[in-house]
């Protein structure tokens, strides 16, 4: 059968569609490319950072009563020593709260939280499963 008297022609306009396209694919000039934003640098956050605001949100939450405050010390991502800090700050925020309102009961969660954290370096040491949150 031969080639039909049109195939050159669609052979040539394919091959500039292809050329055409592959230069707009890899053209270097400025209004080809993404804007380039810089990306900021990972920053590592320390297991007794990470520990003061684990514990501080959810003995915040547990003593406004929130409807998350219930999951358990494994749904809320702590290690066992943290579970441990996050009970007795409740149990203090609780009594300033009585006493003082809670405003300043939400205060010294968030005072103990860091102080009992950055003593126990973290509070990590107890929990087989616990992961940096890198």
């Amino acid at each position: 059968m031969g080639t039909r008297p049109h195939a050159p022609a669609r052979y040539a306009v394919c091959l500039l569609l292809a050329t055409a396209l592959g230069v707009v694919g890899c053209s270097d000039s400025p209004s080809a490319r993404q804007p380039t934003t810089p990306t900021p640098a990972p920053q590592k956050t320390s297991p007794e950072e990470t520990c003061t605001k684990l514990v501080s949100y959810w003995a915040k939450e547990t003593l406004k009563g929130s409807k998350w405050s219930g999951l358990d010390w494994e749904q809320k991502g702590l290690s066992n020593e943290q579970y441990a800090i996050h009970e007795e700050i409740v149990a203090a925020g609780r009594a300033e709260a009585k006493h003082q309102g809670r405003e300043a009961g939400l205060r010294l969660i968030d005072r103990l939280a860091k102080q009992k954290c950055v003593a126990q370096n973290g509070a990590i040491g107890s929990s087989e499963n616990w992961r940096s949150p890198e």
